[in-house]
């Protein structure tokens, strides 16, 4: 079955060997008796015999998609795959065309990214330079990650976390290479309880939460947010005995008011202005509702939330 009127991105569809995406790039008309006849209906519209429906027959759901290199898109999933192959909350909101994702691959080969470090001694290009090293050990291996980090601790902490989270949380968007974390957003209004069981461990003992609009010292950065969560979980790993596999970071996106992260074309958080009154606190009270009916035993960890929010979560939850 097809999704009729899908353009550009794709469809999903069910089948019986597996998970069918549409990949093609053309629009799929969906013709009825009313699209043909006689004059008075309209002229039946041209065939072209060149242009084929492709799909691709996958037979993997959620991050074991996304780690497979051959079929992951990254941020360009379209929202219909995402929902079919179990992806919604495991990759930004902002849907990412492949074409930027190019754009942002070719700018850091240009001109590398340890040249929008901020011009201080807190973090140099030497952070940035360990900091690579050190993400690129946590993505393929992370027993030998947090062993490292663990005898190392009080050297690699800075990099792991302050200052140099605050360069990553700056330039996640540019940075952004592999899923790890969980992105909720105001598109996912009415689904995060769904939602909550693509993240793929069945027993969490901790999260850490943000909104994204008070990191560090830095201000509201919106969904790039999410790499306090993640480096703060690091921290609780390898000093406080969590293990890697029970902890979840996560950021819940409002939107942001940063207008250079807004008009920034590589930005994949909600290009909107951040919610507020009632709208904002139903979002965090489904976000809230959500993960303890998966995991009610859970400790969640608000970081970073603006003071104008932070005193009334705190009582509310």
């Amino acid at each position: 079955r097809r999704c009729a009127g899908a353009e550009g991105a794709a469809a999903a569809a069910c089948t019986s060997q597996g998970m069918a995406v549409a990949m093609g790039g053309h629009k799929w008309r969906h013709f009825t008796s009313d699209h043909v006849g006689d004059g008075a209906r309209g002229k039946a519209p041209n065939y072209d015999p060149i242009i084929q429906d492709r799909a691709l027959i996958v037979r993997k759901k959620g991050l074991d998609l996304l780690h497979d290199p051959w079929y992951n898109k990254g941020t360009s999933f379209h929202y219909v795959e995402r929902d079919a192959l179990g992806l919604r909350g495991l990759l930004p909101p902002q849907e990412i065309s492949f074409r930027s994702q190019i754009e942002r691959i070719m700018f850091e080969y240009e001109k590398g990214i340890a040249h929008v470090a901020p011009d201080d001694d807190t973090v140099t290009p030497e952070n940035i330079r360990r900091w690579i090293l050190l993400e690129n050990l946590h993505n393929r291996n992370e027993v030998l990650f947090y062993k490292i980090l663990l005898d190392n601790f009080e050297e690699m902490a800075p990099i792991v976390y302050t200052p140099t989270v605050g360069w990553c949380c700056q330039n996640f968007h540019l940075i952004y290479r592999r899923p790890r974390g969980l992105f909720v957003s105001e598109k996912d209004r009415g689904m995060m309880s769904t939602l909550v069981y693509n993240w793929p461990a069945n027993e969490v003992d901790a999260i850490v939460v943000t909104d994204g609009s008070r990191i560090l010292g830095l201000g509201d950065l919106g969904v790039n947010g999410l790499g306090i969560s993640i480096g703060k979980l690091d921290i609780y790993c390898a000093g406080a005995g969590f293990h890697p596999s029970r902890v979840m970071p996560v950021v819940i996106d409002v939107g942001t008011d940063n207008h250079s992260l807004l008009n920034h074309p590589l930005y994949f958080g909600l290009r909107r202005p951040r919610i507020e009154g009632e709208e904002y606190y139903e979002i965090i009270d489904e976000f809230m509702r959500a993960v303890l009916a998966r995991y009610p035993n859970v400790l969640i960890q608000f970081e970073d939330f603006n003071t104008a929010h932070a005193g009334t979560l705190l009582e509310r939850h």
